[in-house]
This record gives C-alpha cells, structure tokens and sequence, in this order.
C-alpha cells in the first residue's frame, strides 16, 4: 500500500501518491477555489474538505466523492476515531430570536438506509461552541462515549445520541481535559490556579466519577498540555505560565509532570539544564518518552516511564522532538527561528545518529506511516515564499519535490503501522524521484562553510571560550547574565581588564604582579566617579590636617588683613569658593603670593590674629587712593627692628598634599558644625522660594511652610551661636 499525502494551497487540494510512484491521485478531481480546511479521518479511509457552500468526503484510497454535507462556511473539520461521524464548527453568530447558534455540528459520514434526499444528512448533534481553541468532541477509542468541556463540568454522551447528556463530571473551575486513548477509559481534567490555591490535575475513571484514581496539584500553572501515551497508562502533564515572576523568560515558566492512569506514581521530572521546555513527545510502544529543555543549546533526554534519564543527546540548537511510527527512529531537530537542522538517531543501535538533514525554514515535519520517510513543508502565513513540499528518506537523501505558491496545509494519510512492516529502512536505498534531482541541480552547496565572521585582529587565534557555545566547548549560559567562568575569568585576549569608560580618566591599576589586589574601604563597590570624589575630599582633608600641624593659621579666619567677607556669602559658599581656587597646583601658583596658603573660615569658627602676626599688621602702607594694600612689605622695605639679627618670619606657603591617602581628617567636625550647615541649607532653600515668589512662580502649599520656618530656623542657628 503506497503512502499518500494531501496539501491545500490558495487556489486548490492536491492529493499525492508518495513512495515508490510520487504521482497524483488517478481518480481525484482537483477542487479549485476558496477552500477553508482539509483533514483525513484517523482511520485513513476517507478525505474531507470544506468550500463556503458545502463539505464534500471523498475515498482516501480512489478518489470518489462519498458524500456532500449542506454545512455553509465550515472553518474546521474533523472525523471520530473510526471514521463514523465528521465534526465541522462554524463561526459564532444569532439565530432570529437572536440567540446563539448552534454552530458545532456532529453528521454521519455514512448514512444507513437506502434513503435518498435530505434524510440522507440528518445533523446527529449540534452545540453552542464559541471558541476555536478545543472546539472538537473527545471520543473513547471506541467511539461509545464522547465528551465536551462546559462550565464547571464535563459531559459525557453517547455517540449514538448526542440530545441527551449520558453523565457529568462535576468539577469547580475546570478548563481542559484529555481522554485515554487506551483501552481503559480515563479522562485528565485541570483545573488552573484560583483564590490562592493551586492547579491541579485529576484522574477519573469512566463512568465512576466519584472518586479521584490520581492527581497532582502545583503551583505555576495557568494552563496545561496533557499528553497521554498510546496504551493509556502514564499521562505527562507541561504546565505553563504566561508570565515569569523571576523575568528569566520572555515566555514564562514551564514543567513537567509524570502520573500513572492508576495512580501508582506521580512526580515532578527533574531538568538538570535551565532554560524552558521546548517539546515532549512520547513513543509509540509507551514506556519511554524525550524532553527538548534548557536554554540554547537545548539538551534532548530519554526518560522511562519512572522518570528516569536513560540517554541525553549532545547538545545543540534543537526545539522539536519526534518519534517514528514504529518507535525506532527518532528525529531531534531545530525549527522556527533555528537553522532547521534535523538529526537521525537510531533508537535499537544504541542511539546511533544515522545522519544531519538540512532543512531550512521547514515549518511542518512528520514521520511517513512506514516510518522510512519524513515529510518537510515551508507553509503561509509563517514564509509566503519558497512554500513547497519535500520528502526525505531516513538515510538522508531527497527523494521528491514540489515548489507550490501559498501552501497552507499539508498531512499525511493516517495508515497503521502494521500495515506498513519496517523490515530494514536503509537498504536497498530508494531511487530519487527526478523532481529532487531537478531541486539538488539547482540548489548551490556551499563547498566550505562560511561560519563566523571573525574580525581581522582575531583571525588564525583560538576562539577565546566566552564566545563559543555550550555544545562547543563553551561556558554555560546563566541566566542573570554572567558565564560561569566567573567574574574575573580570562577572556582569551590577555588578562582580565577592569571596566573603562570612555573618554574618562584611567582608574588606578589595581594589579600587583598578575594578582587582583582588592580596594581598601569598599571602593569596589563605588562608581568612577564617586571615587574620584572622595579622592579629592581625602586630600582636602590631608591638607587642612598638615596645616594644623604646622601652625599656619591665618589671622582673620584665613581672610587677608585690610579686607572684610562679604556680608552677603555664608562661610560655607566662601568655603565652596576657597575649596574651587585650590583644585589644582597651577591655580595655586596664579595667585598673588601674598594670598597662597591661606584658606576660608569654615561655619562656626571664629579665630583670632596670631600675635606674629599683629606687628605686621601695623607695617601695612596706605594707597594714595586712600584703600589700604593687601601685600605685605618684606624685611628690606620695614624700619629697623630692635632685634635686627632676628629673621623674618617665613611666607606661610601651602604645603602640596601628600601622596599617601587618609582616610580621615585628625579632627573630624562635630555634630553642631553638621548641624549649622544643615540649618544653612535650609536658610538657602527659604531664600531661592522668595526669589521665585518675588518672580511671579506661584508656589506650593508645601514650599509656602517651608518659608514660614524660617525665623525658627534663624533662632535656632543663634542659640548654637552663629552670627551673620
């Protein structure tokens, strides 16, 4: 029996004969025209298709038109187990009395009887069904009961009379559920998390809904996809959030979940790789299934039916997994935004890889029912061009083509494995259909690869770890964002360098014979410029200590002799300005050398003229303009002194600060120092609102208090004995 596939495109379906003879259908007539959906029955007997005015079923095998169903604008089809009954759905809209139709409508493929006309097809059941998502029947595999999901509950019902509800679950708040495909008849229901309390999965037996066989509650669970094996027995449960708390993912968080249909076992399967979950499937003879999990590269696990890893693949750009009918071969491969690379391992060779195909921007991929080929298809919306069909064998080699305009849709027919026997899928290979040799004529293959681009000043050196992938030999990704090399590791260019910015000054070299040497006092811990700043009051403090040390004090609170502050400066602006004057050496050595080494008064401190000094304060000379003169005469200009072989007293000059950092001044300010200048601040704040007020700004209720303080913070300041 030849394998067949089916594809809809915008202008028609198409049925083709696979291997050996890659043909059309001999007996199909093509339809033409806008054609909504397609779908072959599970049982592989027949083929449906929808127009806007009808649904018509055809013979999978021949090509001959069965039947025709009166159901207008069908956007979904599909058929129970054994090919009885054909599904189609509707979209929502009003009857007359403008209620909701009843647009899900369950038919009889084949009618029995012998009874021509309308009778012919007679709507079995019908439903309100407004959603899309779910919108089929659950049917036991043998089609005795079906099922539906409504509010709060899960109905069962006869296939054969889908009026009357035959029984109910009856769960508060369930949103979805699966039915066993097995023998047993079992339904998986969820229930999504709700007031605090946690999702949940629950097994019942079929009709016995009384008690719960086996469940599992969690927490990161806003919906599910339950995935039961083919015997029915092990149910795998991957539960997803739409958001990550954490902000790790942009997709949110999933896990997975193992349980027995017996309720034998449950548990979490644990990931030993971080990252989401990108698929699981289980294999056809139900005691193994594979995770694709981690972020990129993804690692691909087999696990048993206790959850144990029983082989990992090597690790690479790879989201899909996918099982051959007969359980033998199994695909793990790279699709949507990867490469689209398949790997073919073989599954009784101890995991031997057969072989890499390329299939680039592959949107479809599926097992052939022989299990000897694998079906490849770029469909619309997803890429709009180089939409097309291609059929691989197992060993690796193309064996048909076909380039269509606007591909939707393409499938295989459902045939058991039974019919098809393995046998040995490698030898004899098949002969290429000439369609794939037309394709591989014209299709350029790159003789080497271009990989990476490299620039220049990396060229012919060893790729530095940080840079490669996990599955090259790299560093693990993290995801905070930092390697596991560590934060000091090597990056492969040298040795570690600290973080630079440009255009600003080189931070000090913290290295000491190849060894990081830590900062003292937690500087690590301080920006740039932060630390440049204290830098600065480090020195100030330095200075303002060594001159204490050596007594050069000036008189005046370290203002010349013959002038006055400026009634109008507070000490601590005249400060500011002092501190602004002596930033740098050469601003220090522009000024009149009568002014170097002096400093401003700080808040608070009243000081008196040195006796030294008092005589020559009394040698200044007036200006014939009447001021008095800010430079004092030297020895040689001065009437004789009593004691002439006595020297001069030195021009106090300010020492330069000293290499070594302090940490600290000799004589830290006292709390009421702190406290004026915080008083000060306010003073200036009050100040800055008049001028405002003054300037038209209207002022809030919280800045009009602010200047009603402003005699209390006045004689505040008097008490701690500051004067203007």
């Amino acid at each position: 029996m030849p394998t067949q596939i089916a594809y809809r495109t915008a202008k028609g379906i198409g049925v083709v004969e696979a291997s050996p003879v890659y043909d059309s259908l001999p007996g199909f007539l093509r339809p033409e025209g806008n054609l909504r959906c397609c779908a072959y029955s599970p049982c592989g007997r027949y083929f449906a298709w929808a127009s806007p005015e009808n649904v018509t079923v055809v013979d999978a095998s021949i090509g001959h038109v069965i039947t025709s169903l009166p159901a207008k604008n069908v956007y979904q089809l599909g058929f129970s187990p054994l090919g009885t009954y054909i599904i189609t759905w509707q979209l929502p809209s009003k009857d007359e009395n403008g209620d909701a139709a009843k647009n899900l409508k369950v038919w009889k493929v084949i009618e029995e009887g012998t009874n021509n006309g309308e009778d012919e097809h007679q709507v079995v059941g019908q439903f309100v069904q407004k959603s899309q998502t779910g919108w089929n029947l659950q049917y036991t595999h043998d089609e005795r009961y079906c099922a539906r999901v409504v509010t709060n509950e899960v109905q069962f019902y006869e296939s054969q009379d889908l009026g009357n509800v035959w029984n109910k679950l009856r769960v508060e708040g369930v949103t979805d559920f699966a039915i066993s495909p097995g023998k047993n008849y079992c339904i998986a229901v969820f229930i999504p998390e709700r007031k605090g309390q946690p999702a949940a999965v629950k097994v019942f037996n079929v009709p016995n809904f009384e008690n719960v066989v086996s469940q599992k509650s969690f927490f990161k669970g806003d919906k599910v996809q339950l995935k039961w094996n083919a015997n029915g027995t092990s149910l795998i449960v991957l539960a997803q959030t739409d958001v990550d708390k954490s902000g790790k993912s942009y997709y949110g968080e999933t896990t997975l979940y193992l349980m027995s249909a017996n309720g034998g076992f449950d548990s979490r399967i644990d990931l030993d790789k971080d990252g989401p979950i990108h698929d699981v499937m289980w294999s056809p003879n139900s005691k193994e299934f594979g995770v694709v999990y981690g972020y990129m590269p993804a690692k691909t696990t087999i696990f048993n039916t206790k959850a144990n890893a029983t082989h990992s693949f090597a690790l690479g750009p790879r989201n899909t997994i996918i099982f051959s009918p007969h359980g033998r071969f199994v695909i793990v491969a790279g699709f949507g935004n990867l490469a689209g690379q398949m790997d073919i391992y073989d599954m009784e060779k101890n995991y031997n890889k057969l072989c890499t195909i390329e299939a680039s921007n592959a949107s479809v991929c599926e097992w052939s029912p022989d299990g000897k080929h694998i079906l490849t298809a770029t469909t619309s919306p997803r890429l709009r061009v180089d939409n097309g069909v291609r059929i691989w064998h197992v060993g690796g080699g193309l064996m048909y083509n076909e380039d269509l305009q606007e591909l939707y849709h393409v499938t295989w027919r459902p045939q058991p494995p039974s019919s098809h026997p393995l046998e040995d899928p490698l030898h004899p290979m098949p002969t290429a259909h000439e369609s794939a040799l037309s394709y591989l004529g014209r299709v350029k293959t790159p003789s080497k690869p271009a990989g990476a681009y490299r620039p220049p000043g990396a060229r012919g050196s060893v790729t530095p770890l940080a840079f490669k992938r996990e599955d090259e030999g790299g560093a693990a990704y993290v995801s905070n964002g930092s390697m596991s090399l560590g934060s000091h590791a090597v990056n492969g260019f040298g040795k570690p360098r600290r973080r630079e910015v440009p255009g600003a000054e080189a931070a000090a070299d913290n290295t000491a014979g190849g060894v990081q040497v830590a900062a003292a006092d937690g500087d690590d811990n301080l920006s740039k410029a932060a630390a440049k700043n204290k830098k600065k009051r480090e020195a100030k403090k330095a200075k303002d200590a060594a001159e204490k040390a050596g007594g050069l004090e000036l008189p005046n609170g370290g203002v010349p002799i013959g002038t006055t502050p400026s009634p109008s400066r507070s000490p601590e602006r005249r400060d500011r300005k002092g501190h602004e004057r002596n930033r740098s050496r050469g601003a220090m050595e522009s000024r009149p050398r009568s002014h170097q080494g002096k400093r401003e008064p700080r808040p608070n401190e009243r000081t008196q003229p040195h006796p030294k000094f008092q005589q020559q304060a009394q040698q200044q000379t007036a200006k014939p303009n009447g001021t008095t003169s800010r430079t004092r005469t030297t020895p040689s200009h001065t009437q004789p002194q009593p004691q002439s072989q006595a020297k001069p007293p030195p021009t106090p000059r300010t020492a330069e600060p000293p290499e070594v950092s302090i940490t600290s001044p000799t004589t830290p300010a006292g709390p009421q120092d702190k406290k004026i200048r915080a008083l000060l601040k306010k003073l200036r704040a009050i100040d800055d609102l008049k001028m405002r007020r003054a300037g038209g700004e209207k002022l809030e209720g919280t800045q009009i208090k602010k200047m009603e303080t402003e005699d209390a913070i006045r004689r505040e300041l008097e008490g701690l004995g500051w004067n203007e």
